[in-house]
């Protein structure tokens, strides 16, 4: 990285983290080869996250807690409001974290040196699931990219995500801008994903798992590893939450209508996995 220590701005959303967020926090601090600066929305919280995040700042100057008190109710409306409000303009990169995770020593050093390397100007990768009676799980999602993927799907945990500063710059402008209709996506890292594949930027998933993926009974989605994960988010689309979300993705970034039609002609386009794009087409035209 000719000899320059990367700046990182690592945004993290929390809520009633107390139980995991300091494994989480330390092994950001862990973080080789970077210059880490972590920033926190904590979601108005019933057990003691913010005193214990209050006692760490006091001893790390690269922690920093955005105002108390509001309540998000979701995941994705606490990230919206951290792209929303941090001031990320001295920094060489964006990453985001989830509250409960562990870090792999080299995350975020070896996102960098794969996006400079391979001309990319975003990273994801793969993750290693892990529950608490010591089982581990490959969790999958660097399947090759399709045309359209990233309307129907996004590019796997946003926990993995890290951003070059420029384009970011322009998805935080566009989420300023776009604000109400923004908050209408109900998952930040199928939005970004979007965002930055709908302007063109190239986007690198990695094969190579960066991080444990903790998996416990408060996970908003988790690795969804078992038939019945699997056949509730179908269910979504049965229900019609799926199409809603499409539209309104489209929509908001200016793409053509996604008709069924659309599907039809190139559902093989639509998502990375050939099992996920056939369920999809089943449960869109034969339950619905």
């Amino acid at each position: 990285m000719q000899n320059k220590v990367p700046r990182v701005a690592v945004l993290l959303a929390a809520y009633n983290g107390e139980r995991w967020i300091r494994y989480q926090l330390d092994s950001i601090w862990s973080q080789e080869g970077v210059a880490v600066d972590i920033f926190i929305s904590l979601d108005y919280s019933s057990d003691s996250t913010l005193s214990l995040l209050q006692s760490l700042q006091s001893k790390h100057n690269n922690l920093f807690i955005l105002s108390y008190g509001e309540r998000f109710g979701g995941a994705a409306k606490n990230f919206y409001r951290l792209i929303k409000e941090v001031d990320i303009s001295k920094y060489d990169y964006v990453a985001f974290s989830d509250q409960d995770d562990i870090w792999l020593s080299n995350k975020l050093y070896r996102g960098i040196e794969t996006m400079e390397s391979s001309g990319s100007t975003a990273y994801s990768s793969d993750v290693m699931a892990f529950w608490s009676n010591g089982r581990q799980k490959l969790i999958k999602k660097s399947y090759p990219q399709k045309r359209f993927d990233f309307i129907f799907e996004s590019a796997g945990p946003g926990c993995t995500y890290i951003f070059c500063i420029e384009p970011y710059l322009d998805f935080q402008d566009f989420v300023i801008s776009h604000w109400a209709r923004v908050l209408e996506v109900e998952f930040h890292d199928w939005l970004a994903y979007a965002f930055f594949r709908s302007r063109g930027h190239k986007w690198l998933i990695d094969n190579s798992p960066t991080m444990l993926y903790r998996q416990h009974e408060f996970n908003q989605f988790g690795a969804n590893s078992s038939w019945v994960a699997y056949l509730r988010r179908l269910s979504l689309i049965k229900e019609g939450w799926f199409v809603n979300q499409v539209q309104t993705i489209s929509k908001i970034l200016g793409l053509p209508h996604v008709s069924k039609k659309f599907i039809l002609s190139n559902f093989m386009q639509t998502r990375r996995k050939k099992r996920d794009a056939i369920s999809m087409l089943i449960f869109l035209f034969v339950f619905k």
